[in-house]
């Protein structure tokens, strides 16, 4: 048996007690809802189900609380869910770490956000939001989260523990002038979607969306992901997790060309390099926040990027470069991103560095 599925096996047997022994004591399921997304055909609903104690003080509006607390969860898997969206209503099962991932047709919802209605079994009822995306939008944004809107300095992994489990969620700081690059890029845009992707974990949903909000970000779905093992892996790939989410964003939104913002801390060069190589008329442009060399060496140990970012001759799809928001809202100013017509650009056009 390989470490990855005897992993698994602990991970279920720990969380099945868990259940167990917090339903004896009183505990019952709640439903989380996280924001979904979708067409004017279909939506998908996001959520999760979670063990929670009765009357509990620790609610989702105390964000402003040390970060470890978001991690003691206990889920609950194989619950039958339904979701309403609109005209529509769906069953399913929460996956085995407790994830709602409901896909409704025929909702007949407008563009818009829209408030959504989730029921599990032995639940109370609770609320999402998705974002049904205008038919006519032709431009999107795709942000990274850690060190691109928020100051992580991550991967490393000291760093990355304080920032997530001891640091109080709302003394997290921003990256100066994102905000302001976002909002000047999305007001030649009003209909454009946005969406934040990161590796980070579903359990610190609330804080990301709250620190968002604090600080002036576009309201958006998030993609983030579960760091429990995989089928064949200990822990998830965080850069498999982001190609997976921005191709399934290249099949749901077919005439959308993507705005992909990163940073060159991890390997946000090399993924968007790889989505610019394999579909060069799906992006409009690319922007990628330079860490400096001390945080370069904090995030993951030397003090140069992991991948290299050429902006070369070479470059058709455009892409600039900066070192906080206010540079590349300078640079963005001087070359706008702008949609192209399909079949202008080939699949050598871009490179970021491997």
């Amino acid at each position: 048996m390989a470490i990855a599925d005897i992993a698994r096996k602990v991970e279920k047997t720990i969380n099945t007690v868990g259940v167990k022994r917090s339903s004896q004591k009183g505990w019952v399921p709640a439903v989380k809802g996280y924001a979904g997304y979708g067409t004017s055909k279909r939506a998908h609903v996001l959520g999760r189900v979670l063990m929670e104690k009765p009357e509990s003080e620790d609610r989702e509006d105390n964000w402003a609380q040390r970060g470890y607390r978001q991690f003691f969860t206990i889920q609950v898997g194989g619950l039958e869910v339904k979701a309403t969206v609109g005209d529509a209503t769906v069953t399913g099962h929460t996956n085995d770490n407790g994830y709602v991932d409901l896909l409704v047709h025929d909702h007949g919802l407008e563009p818009g956000w829209h408030e959504v209605t989730i029921y599990a079994e032995g639940a109370e009822p609770a609320t999402a939001e998705v974002l049904i995306v205008d038919d006519e939008a032709r431009i999107g944004l795709i942000s990274d989260i850690d060190d691109t809107t928020m100051v992580t300095w991550l991967p490393r992994a000291l760093i990355a523990a304080y920032n997530s489990w001891f640091k109080r969620t709302d003394k997290r700081k921003p990256v100066e002038g994102m905000a302001d690059f976002y909002k000047e890029l999305l007001a030649e845009h009003p209909n454009a979607p946005t969406f934040y992707l990161s590796t980070g974990a579903w359990n610190t949903y609330d804080t990301l969306t709250a620190f968002m909000e604090k600080h002036g970000f576009p309201k958006a779905p998030m993609l983030l992901t579960d760091w429990g093992p995989t089928q064949t892996k200990l822990f998830r790939s965080g850069a498999e997790h982001k190609k997976v989410q921005l191709r399934n964003l290249i099949i749901d939104f077919p005439e959308i060309q993507w705005v992909l913002v990163g940073d060159d801390g991890q390997h946000d060069p090399t993924t968007y390099s790889d989505l610019v190589y394999e579909h060069p008329n799906r992006v409009a442009g690319v922007a990628i926040r330079n860490l400096s060399a001390q945080e370069h060496l904090l995030a993951h140990g030397t003090a140069t990027p992991l991948s290299e970012t050429d902006s070369g001759a070479r470059t058709e799809v455009p892409m600039i470069q900066g070192e906080d928001g206010h540079k590349l809202l300078k640079a963005y100013r001087e070359k706008p991103f702008e949609r192209v017509e399909e079949d202008k650009r080939t699949s050598h056009d871009f490179n970021c560095g491997d």
